[in-house]
C-alpha cells in the first residue's frame, strides 16, 4: 500500500491517493484533478473509489468530476445528500475497494454534521484513517464554520468524534485533510500526517476529558472566516463544473472591461513602484486565491496584472479552486497608467517614524495575532475589514499611514486599498508588528 499526499499550501489542505495492488482511492480531491489522475496513471493504478469526508467549506471539490472522468465510484457521507449521483457512506458499513482493500466509514461529526472519516483496512487489518476535518495533527477541525448558532453543538460532537478516532489502534496512520495554513483548523500544526498513538501522546485536545470544556477550548478565540467560505458548501452540494482553462487572454491597458476588478499579482516591490489606480495588489503566492476570494466580490469579473513571463495560469488555478471562473484576461504592460505608488520601509526606518509624535500606524493583522503581540498606539483594522468596514476613522488622509502586519504581505495589500480611499501609506516590508514592538521597547530601554 502507498499513500501519496498532494498538499495545497495556500488552502492548508491535502488530497490523498491511496494505491494497493493496482487499485486506487482518491480522498478529498480539489477541483484541479489532472494532477491526481496523472499520478494514478504514472503508477498504472485503476481508480476505484473517490471519497469525500465532508462537504468542504474552503474549496470546491473535484470529486464528482474525478469520478465521471475515471468511472470510479463516488462516495460521500450519508448525511451529505448532494444533488448528484453518489454512494452514501453509512457508519461502519464497509465499502469494498478490491483485492483485500476496504474502507470503513466512521461518522465523526463536529467540523460539519455529516462529517465522516474512513478507516483503511487491508485484509481486514486497520492501517490508516483519513480523518478529513475531525482529528488533525495536534489540533481538530473548527466547529464554527456553519455559524455561531450551531458551533457549540458541533464542538461537543467533535469531542465524541475525537475519542472515537483515538480508540483506533495506536499504529494506525492519521491522514487529515486540513492542516497548517487552513482556516478550517482550530489551531496551527507543524506536521501534516501522524499516527493515532502519536496524537494520543501529544494532541492537547485529546487530553480534554469533558465535551463542554472542549467546546470552550475550540470556541475561546475563533479565527476569522474568509468571506468566500459561504459559497463553498452550496457549490459542493449542487455540483461543481469541470475545471476551466487556465489560459488567460492577453489584454492591452486600453481594453479593460468596464465592470472588471483589476488585481495586480506582481511582486509587491513592483507594485510599490507603480500600479494602476483603483486596482488591488495581491502578490502572487500560495495564498493568492484565498485573499482574492476574501477581498473581492465573489465571482466578479477579474483582470490580472502580471509581469512579463509571470505565471498567470497559477493565479487562474487558485481562483478556480474556490469556484471563481471569471478571469477575463491579463495585462502585462501598464505603461504610463501605473501612477499609484507606496513606500516600502525597513524595520529601523519604520520604527523611527512610528516613534515620532503624531505618527499614524495601522495594524492589519487578525485579532488573535494582536493578542499575542500588541503594538501600542496603533489603529487596528484586520485587512479584510478594510473592505467591509472601511478605514479607521482616526486616520487622517493628509498624513502618512504606517502599515504593518506579520511580514509585509498583507500590509502591501492594505496599501493598495488605502490609496484607493485617498490615504498615503508606507509599508513595513520584510518584518512584522512583533519586530516593531521589540525594537520600540529596546529604544525606550536605551
Amino acid at each position: 500500500m502507498e499513500i501519496v499526499s498532494f498538499r495545497t499550501s495556500g488552502l492548508g489542505d491535502q488530497t490523498y491517493l491511496l494505491t494497493h495492488e493496482g487499485k486506487g482511492v482518491l480522498v478529498d480531491p480539489q477541483r484541479d484533478i489532472d494532477r491526481f489522475l496523472r499520478a494514478a496513471a504514472e503508477r498504472d493504478v485503476e481508480l476505484r473509489l473517490v471519497v469525500e469526508t465532508h462537504l468542504h467549506n474552503d474549496y470546491v471539490s473535484g470529486g464528482e468530476q474525478a469520478a465521471l472522468r475515471t468511472g470510479a465510484e463516488l462516495v460521500l457521507p450519508a448525511a451529505a445528500a448532494p444533488a448528484y449521483p453518489h454512494t452514501p457512506a453509512f457508519h461502519l458499513e464497509d465499502i469494498e475497494g478490491g483485492d483485500g482493500l476496504s474502507l470503513r466509514p466512521i461518522h465523526t461529526p463536529g467540523h460539519t454534521p455529516e462529517h465522516t472519516s474512513y478507516l483503511v483496512l487491508i485484509e481486514g487489518e486497520p492501517v490508516a484513517v483519513f480523518s478529513g476535518g475531525s482529528l488533525l495533527v495536534a489540533s481538530a477541525g473548527r466547529p464554527d464554520l456553519l455559524g455561531t448558532a450551531r458551533a457549540r453543538t458541533l464542538a461537543r460532537l467533535q469531542h465524541r468524534s475525537l475519542r472515537r478516532l483515538a480508540a483506533l489502534p495506536p499504529e494506525v496512520g492519521l491522514f487529515p485533510t486540513h492542516g497548517e495554513g487552513s482556516f478550517c483548523s482550530a489551531s496551527g500544526a507543524g506536521r501534516y500526517t501522524s499516527t493515532i498513538g502519536e496524537e494520543i501522546r501529544s494532541n492537547p485536545l485529546l487530553a480534554v476529558e469533558d465535551a463542554e470544556h472542549l467546546a470552550d477550548e475550540l470556541l475561546a478565540a475563533p479565527m476569522r472566516i474568509p468571506a468566500f467560505y459561504q459559497y463553498m458548501g452550496p457549490a459542493n452540494t449542487l455540483g461543481v463544473p469541470p475545471m476551466p482553462s487556465t489560459a488567460a487572454p492577453e489584454l492591452a491597458i486600453g481594453d479593460l472591461p468596464q465592470d472588471a476588478r483589476v488585481v495586480d499579482v506582481r511582486p509587491r516591490e513592483r507594485q510599490a513602484d507603480g500600479f494602476l489606480p483603483g486596482s488591488i495588489g495581491i502578490e502572487l503566492g500560495d495564498d493568492f486565491g484565498s485573499w482574492a476570494g476574501w477581498l473581492l466580490p465573489y465571482r466578479s469579473p477579474i483582470v490580472l496584472v502580471a509581469e512579463p513571463g509571470q505565471d498567470a495560469a497559477e493565479a487562474v488555478t487558485q481562483l478556480a479552486r474556490i469556484g471563481i471562473d471569471t478571469v477575463r484576461g491579463v495585462v502585462r504592460d501598464l505603461g504610463p497608467a501605473a501612477t499609484a505608488t507606496f513606500e516600502r520601509l525597513d524595520l529601523v526606518t519604520f520604527t523611527v517614524r512610528a516613534a515620532q509624535p503624531g505618527a499614524q500606524v495601522l495594524d492589519v493583522r487578525m485579532p488573535n495575532e494582536r493578542t499575542v503581540a500588541h503594538l501600542e498606539g496603533a489603529a487596528e483594522r484586520f485587512l479584510a475589514d478594510l473592505v467591509t468596514e472601511g478605514v479607521p476613522a482616526e486616520l487622517d488622509r493628509d498624513h502618512p499611514v504606517l502599515v504593518a502586519c506579520g511580514s509585509g504581505r498583507r500590509a502591501a495589500i492594505a496599501a493598495t486599498l488605502l490609496i484607493r480611499e485617498g490615504y498615503i501609506p508606507a509599508v513595513l516590508d520584510g518584518a512584522g508588528v512583533p519586530d516593531v514592538a521589540a525594537e520600540l521597547r529596546a529604544r525606550r530601554a536605551a
